[in-house]
Order: structure tokens, then C-alpha cells, then sequence
């Protein structure tokens, strides 16, 4: 496959690519415009990106809002309530399903590569089985992890840490927590230091929902940041949500990145979905209840943006669409400015590589997997103002996806 007439993110001109035996073989800047082959690919002055990350979604419980119960007050604690009485509800069957419907729209989105969290607070862990069974199915498509997540708490749920265990028998790559939903703090606290001890025995990743409260007293991410940089694992560490550091103190805030930088974790944000949930508890003015996003990037720490939720219990809304994610999240963070414009990108391609940690298959570059999409636009800052399509997908040399931009058929004359 060759592609002609593309636009490479942070570079100059017009670029050519060659792909061959699923790879990137060439990447050259062409002297202009050139008329393509009928054999390759015209990318047409659009950006040729690296694929969309999608870092942290919940596909067990994704197309299941309303059932059996709306989640009337909107906030994550009613959310769990609902998905408990959904989870009895599941089968293989029933799992498999929903999962295929949204696997089919994030890929025709961009994305190809996903970490999903899913609940293991299910004695029978029937949504993790259907789908560690699905994962060999969809490796031509995306790439999956699978997040071992205890949503209702490790050492609050029976049984938490024989199912954690149990879980990573099964296959689950990554270990989960939720340090804020377990009874007390104490509990919050053992549980962060359990699995960090975990993923050094069995050399696994670490997800965690951390903080996700507006709480400005939860502090677990400070115990996970320090037991992170004990072990000297916190490249492989994330922490999810951590939306009570918006309602932490800035003298607290100054401390607590030290600590942060010196761990190394990695962060993602969850703007749509913590916009819609944070602040319920709030008069007026209401807090936005996302994380520091603008403060941990520009500290030099590794953040990214991921959407959680298509229509499930805690979000209704949902459509596998990562630039309007993006979107929500520069808005509501401030990082409207060019110099944020013109980077936004990465927070839904290469720091989310980083987080999954696959950069080393992961990008434009000779030798690498040839992955990528086509977004309508030439640059970060056009794609976004556009919110544009994405043109085409390609993994290993072959297109997953294409379609046309759409067309403007105008019924009476411009205004002059």
C-alpha cells in the first residue's frame, strides 16, 4: 500500500508512505502535490495520525441504561446501584453482544486500541469470561486489555481478593481498584498497597479509579503514587478519574506533584463522563469535577483523555467518538489556547500508547505496525475545529474502515 498527499502531525509538507507486510516501510516528503496511482491511497492534504486510544471504557455494562432502572440522581453512587441490579442480569450471550456493537463503533471512530475495565465483583465473573473470550476475535481489528476492576471494592465485596486473584487466572491483563468505594479508609489504603504487590508478583499493569469524588479529604492517590515508587513500577501504573484533586487545595496540590513526578504514573481523564457526574452534591457555583489536566501536563506528567461510558448506567449518552471527548475536555480545562490546540491530539493517541504502554508498536514511524487513520482536517488544530470524520483506518496495511466526507448541497445563494 502507498499513501500520497499526507499530512504528518508536527511536520512540514506533504508526505508519501509505503507499507509492506503489515509495516511501515518508507515515509518521504514529497516536492508538491503528486497525482496518485489508481492502486494507492489519496490522502488528500488530510492528517495521516497514529490510531485513537481509547484508555479506559467499560464495555460490560455498555447499551445497558434503563435497565432495569434509570439512575434518576446522576451520580456514580446510584450508578453502581443500577449496574448491581443489572449485573445478575448477564450472560456470555448478552455480553458478547453489546461488546461487538460497541467494538464496531469505536473502530469506525479510529479507534484500535482499548483498555476496558470490567467488573469483577460477580462470584461467576461471567462478563470477564465472554469477553477474554472475544479478545483473540477482535485482535484483528484492535488491540485489547482487559482490566480486572472490583466495582464494588476489594476488601468491602466477599471474597475481593480471591476474585481479583481468580480473575488474572482467567486472563485479565491489568489490575483494577476503587479505593474511595471501600467501607473506610483503612480499607482504601491496604487495598492500593494489595495490588500494587500484585502486579509486581505476576508482572501485570495497574488501573485504578482513584478518587472519584469530590471529596477533597480522599487522598488514596497519594498512597498509590507511593507504593508505585517504592516498587519502581509507576511507568506501569495508572490513575483513573482522580477528580477530588480539583476540590484539593493548592498548597496540598504543590506537595502532592512532587510526589507525582517522581512516581512516574500515568493519568487519564474522563471529561464527558465526570462533567455529568461531579457536583452533584453542590448548590451553587457547582464544581466541574475533573482532574488538573492542563496542571499535570504542562508538570511534564503523562495524561490522557478516554470517554468510560456508551449508555450504561452511570452515562446516557455515548457514541464512540473520541474528538468530541477531546473536545469536551480542552473546553472544560481550559486548553483552548493554540500552543494546547496544536498538541491536543496526543491526549487521544500517543499518551494514551503510553499509558497501555505498547509505544514501542505504537506510531508513524519505519518499522512500526502500520496502524493509522486519516482525519479530515490538516492539522491538530483544523481536525478539531472541524470535528471532522475519520476518512479511513488502517491496520497492518489493511483498511478496517473508509467513507467520504460529507457533501453540501446549497439550496439558495450565498449572502454577499
Amino acid at each position: 500500500m502507498i499513501i500520497n498527499n499526507a499530512k504528518l502531525r508536527g511536520k512540514q509538507g506533504l508526505h508519501s508512505i509505503e507499507c509492506e507486510n503489515g509495516r511501515f516501510v518508507s515515509i518521504i516528503e514529497q516536492d508538491g502535490l503528486v497525482i496518485p496511482l489508481e492502486s494507492s491511497l489519496d490522502a488528500k492534504m488530510n492528517l495521516l495520525s497514529a490510531p485513537f486510544v481509547e484508555p479506559h471504557i467499560h464495555l460490560d455494562a455498555v447499551f445497558t441504561v434503563g435497565e432495569p432502572n434509570w439512575n434518576l440522581s446522576g451520580t456514580l453512587f446510584e450508578g453502581i446501584e443500577r449496574w448491581a441490579e443489572r449485573k445478575p442480569m448477564l450472560t456470555s450471550e448478552d455480553v458478547q453482544r453489546r461488546v461487538l456493537k460497541a467494538v464496531q463503533l469505536l473502530v469506525e471512530n479510529g479507534v484500535q486500541h482499548i483498555r476496558t475495565h470490567v467488573d469483577i465483583t460477580d462470584p461467576e465473573l461471567v462478563a470477564l469470561k465472554a469477553i477474554v473470550a472475544l479478545k483473540e476475535k477482535l485482535s484483528a481489528y484492535i488491540d485489547l486489555q482487559i482490566v480486572a476492576f472490583p466495582q464494588e471494592g476489594i476488601l468491602s465485596f466477599p471474597n475481593g481478593k480471591q476474585l481479583m486473584e481468580k480473575a488474572l487466572e482467567q486472563g485479565a491483563d491489568v489490575i483494577g481498584g476503587i479505593p474511595h468505594f471501600e467501607y473506610t479508609r483503612e480499607y482504601g489504603v491496604e487495598s492500593m498497597r494489595w495490588i500494587i504487590d500484585l502486579a509486581e508478583k505476576h508482572g501485570k499493569l495497574v488501573d485504578v479509579h482513584c478518587d472519584e469524588i469530590d471529596d477533597g479529604a480522599s487522598r488514596f492517590l497519594e498512597v498509590l503514587a507511593t507504593a508505585a515508587l517504592e516498587k519502581g513500577i509507576g511507568e506501569r501504573v495508572t490513575a483513573s478519574h482522580t477528580t477530588a484533586m480539583h476540590s484539593y487545595n493548592n498548597a496540598y496540590c504543590s506537595k502532592l506533584f512532587r510526589l507525582l513526578k517522581k512516581s512516574k504514573i500515568n493519568f487519564i481523564a474522563l471529561p464527558t463522563e465526570n462533567m455529568h457526574l461531579q457536583g452533584r452534591f453542590d448548590g451553587y457555583p457547582k464544581i466541574r469535577g475533573i482532574t488538573r489536566v492542563k496542571e499535570i501536563k504542562d508538570a511534564g506528567m503523562n495524561i490522557c483523555f478516554g470517554q468510560d461510558s456508551i449508555q450504561d448506567p452511570w452515562y446516557t449518552l455515548g457514541n464512540g467518538k473520541l474528538l468530541r471527548v477531546l473536545d469536551s475536555g480542552i473546553h472544560s480545562c481550559h486548553m483552548m489556547g493554540y500552543e494546547d490546540l496544536e498538541t491536543a491530539l496526543d491526549l487521544i493517541t500517543d499518551n494514551g500508547a503510553k499509558t497501555l504502554n505498547i509505544s514501542e508498536n505504537y506510531g508513524i514511524e519505519v518499522g512500526k505496525p502500520a496502524n493509522f487513520i486519516i482525519l479530515e482536517g490538516s492539522n491538530d488544530v483544523e481536525v478539531i475545529q472541524k470535528q471532522g470524520d475519520v476518512l479511513y483506518s488502517v491496520r497492518e496495511g489493511e483498511i478496517l474502515i473508509s467513507r467520504q466526507p460529507a457533501t453540501l448541497n446549497r439550496t439558495i445563494p450565498l449572502i454577499e
